[in-house]
């Protein structure tokens, strides 16, 4: 077992979003997945290991598996490429969300991941309006996310989010976003989700195959460049292709590997 931590969806150390990859000889038990993950305290680690020449790839936030994490699965694309010198142009992941690809592309690495749809929810929520502290422009939901577009990219900066009240609303993962006001990008986003332990997740890349649709429906464009505007901040190059697939890109920095005495 070797264990990495990886700052991702940047090019600069503490910036992106922090992960951590645990390449495993072998399987681990649920128990000591959920150990590890909690023992970590970053929003996502993921585990792979290769079984019959295939990776395996898993993911745990602090308290439970997902079903998907793109900043992850791109930290862990990083370390098999730059630490286990995988000569591979091209990884594939065997995932709960299907086969993943991710590549390498110029000076960046490029994962193929599912589109996510979303489909208008017009109800009145007022629960939302208070958390916003106005009005959105738009509410489109998909299982448990969240979109909600709202008026200026300054406001998405600047919320403060009340997560106390999002404990409270039946869906469990919310997007706010709107049309970025600055040139270098086409729209800005944060991603809010403590229901899964995470109060907000500093640049998440499942969140963008969502985003990726709506802003390439609302804009009628393909290639699109998200801004997530936490903290930590991150970019992530997103194009929409045939076949329900989005490509979403950017890069990452390697911060540590642990020494491991507990194995």
């Amino acid at each position: 077992m070797r264990l990495f931590t990886v700052d991702s969806f940047t090019s600069v150390p503490f910036k992106g979003n922090p992960a951590a990859v645990c390449v495993l000889d072998h399987p681990l038990s649920e128990e000591e997945y959920k150990d590890i993950a909690q023992e970590m305290n970053l929003s996502e680690t993921a585990f792979v290991y290769k079984d019959d020449g295939i990776y395996q790839l898993r993911w745990f936030t602090p308290t439970s598996e997902i079903d998907l994490c793109g900043h992850a699965t791109l930290a862990t694309a990083k370390i098999l490429f730059e630490k286990f010198n995988v000569t591979n142009d091209v990884l594939e992941f065997n995932t709960r969300s299907g086969i993943l690809k991710v590549k390498r592309a110029w000076n960046l690495l490029e994962m193929n991941f599912p589109l996510g749809r979303t489909v208008a929810d017009n109800q009145h929520d007022k629960l939302l309006e208070e958390f916003l502290n106005e009005k959105p422009i738009a509410v489109h939901t998909s299982g448990d996310w969240c979109l909600i577009e709202i008026e200026s990219s300054d406001s998405v900066r600047d919320l403060i989010p009340n997560f106390n009240l999002l404990l409270e609303h039946r869906k469990k993962k919310f997007i706010v976003t709107a049309k970025s006001s600055d040139k270098a990008f086409d729209f800005m986003s944060r991603v809010f989700v403590p229901d899964f332990g995470i109060n907000e997740d500093p640049v998440t890349g499942s969140a963008h195959c969502y985003l990726a649709h709506y802003w390439s429906e609302k804009l009628s464009k393909n290639n699109l460049v998200g801004y997530q505007a936490s903290k930590r901040g991150g970019l992530i190059a997103c194009e929409v292709i045939g076949n329900e697939r989005v490509l979403l890109r950017g890069d990452c920095v390697i911060m540590s590997e642990l020494l491991i005495e507990w194995d």
